[in-house]
């Protein structure tokens, strides 16, 4: 068994987890694939952004990190992880739409709370259709914050004008150098984009990283 070295100082990323879950869930489920996958949705739910937040069961499949804790054999992992998801719609933590398009049918699940249960409706209704477009693949291998949430955090809020330039900035410059240009707008207590985007551009003129 592999030893977990213990919680890091400092600041770290929390990740929202509704006290139902405690409270009415965890007494409930007594099988480990379904604790596994349901804590593991609600961790990547966090990570994306936008109204209607969900996961096709395609999605789950390519984060091998989870995959590899629900069992060492890639076959027997995937049924595992049907397995939960299965058990997590039954218990009725997931909400389950399964849309018939030209390429095939294809499942999405989403939580089963306010903004899951509109989805779903949206879905029935014809009103909405999920895309999978500007997704942002998540996995347990991606430990560090992504460029919106280190903006929040250290800047200010998010307008739809800074997301776009942020995500240009994504295209331009390495998340390392994202990362330390607002630590030393933070630290030089000049909180402004402006500034940041300068510093990256000053590096990307001198050819930094030669």
């Amino acid at each position: 068994m592999s030893t977990f070295s213990g919680f890091p100082s400092g600041k770290v990323r929390l990740v929202q987890i509704p006290g139902t879950l405690f409270t009415e869930l965890l007494p409930e489920i007594d099988h480990l694939g379904e604790l596994k996958v349901t804590l593991y949705i609600l961790w990547c739910l966090e990570q994306m952004e936008g109204n209607f937040r969900y996961l096709r069961y395609n999605d789950l499949l390519q984060d091998e990190r989870f995959l590899s804790g629900l069992s060492s054999d890639r076959t027997a992992a995937a049924e595992m992880l049907r397995d939960g998801l299965e058990r997590s719609v039954a218990r009725g933590t997931l909400l389950k739409a399964e849309i018939v398009s030209d390429t095939g049918n294809e499942v999405y699940y989403f939580l089963n709370s306010p903004r899951g249960r509109a989805a779903l409706r949206a879905i029935q209704a014809g009103d909405w259709v999920p895309t999978t477009d500007l997704r942002q693949p998540v996995g347990l291998n991606l430990e560090r914050p992504n460029i919106f949430r280190l903006y929040e955090e250290n800047i200010g809020p998010l307008t739809p004008m800074i997301a776009e330039t942020l995500r240009e900035a994504e295209q331009t410059y390495s998340p390392d150098w994202i990362e330390e240009a607002i630590r030393i707008a933070v630290e030089n207590n000049v909180r402004r984009w402006r500034y940041i985007e300068a510093i990256l551009s000053s590096w990307q003129e001198e050819k930094r990283d030669e």
